[in-house]
């Protein structure tokens, strides 16, 4: 299946089918909230669009970037993320990098966030329902985070191929930037525990969808059947 790799700056008009790779956090604290119940996630282009629409909404949550703030509920943070009760709510997710790639390739036919957690389904999920080359967003750093760019050519690679060997790009993703401001407390509104939840692969049976409803673009989680037994 052919594909390429953009950053952000780099999206010009509308892909036919938009992957959006943000590792390390934002699509693995999304995972991690379908997974704790969230029913959807609404992607917001600002913190002040967020919390107007928290307020607009009784029972929304809003989570952001950085350290706590009042009028948010949660940080980007998935061990953070991990104590919250999500059954059957909306979450307002504005992050630096993720959310904005999301945004920016919002009106694709078939937009798909992701992260390792979600790697094979979301190569799986592509092969089936792709009707056109794939455009994988590599939201960190402009494109050059390797964390991203690993998570990316990983699911590239799945395209063909189910059993392609995870450690390489894993590794990849542990080295980066991202992971040593983590590691190193630089990241505000973090837990220690961030970068192995980052890094765990095909944790969820499920891809995050981004579809326009309405003014707003929603994020809901859709299962993905495991491949056959035997089968790549």
């Amino acid at each position: 299946m052919d594909h390429h790799f953009v950053g952000i700056p780099e999206v010009t008009g509308v892909p036919r089918v938009a992957v959006v790779i943000d590792v390390m956090r934002a699509f693995t604290t999304a995972a991690w909230a379908f997974s704790l119940g969230a029913e959807r996630i609404v992607l917001a282009s600002t913190q002040s669009e967020a919390l107007d629409l928290k307020k607009s909404s009784p029972g929304w949550l809003a989570l952001k970037d950085g350290p706590p703030a009042e009028g948010f509920d949660a940080v980007n943070s998935p061990a953070l993320l991990a104590g919250h009760d999500l059954a059957g709510r909306t979450l307002v997710q504005k992050t630096t990098a993720g959310t904005v790639g999301a945004l920016a390739v919002a009106d694709s036919p078939l937009v798909l966030c992701a992260s390792f957690v979600v790697a094979g389904p979301t190569a799986r999920y592509l092969r089936t329902h792709a009707c056109g080359p794939v455009t994988f967003v590599v939201t960190g750093e402009e494109g050059r985070a390797d964390e991203d760019l690993a998570c990316a050519e990983y699911i590239a690679r799945r395209l063909a191929d189910d059993d392609v060997e995870a450690a390489p790009y894993v590794h990849r993703a542990r080295t980066s930037r991202a992971a040593a401001d983590l590691g190193a407390g630089r990241r505000s509104g973090s837990h220690p525990d961030d970068i192995a939840l980052c890094l765990e692969v095909d944790r969820f049976p499920f891809v995050m969808a981004a579809r326009r409803e309405a003014a707003l673009t929603v994020l809901r989680p859709v299962r993905v059947p495991d491949p056959p037994s035997g089968a790549g």
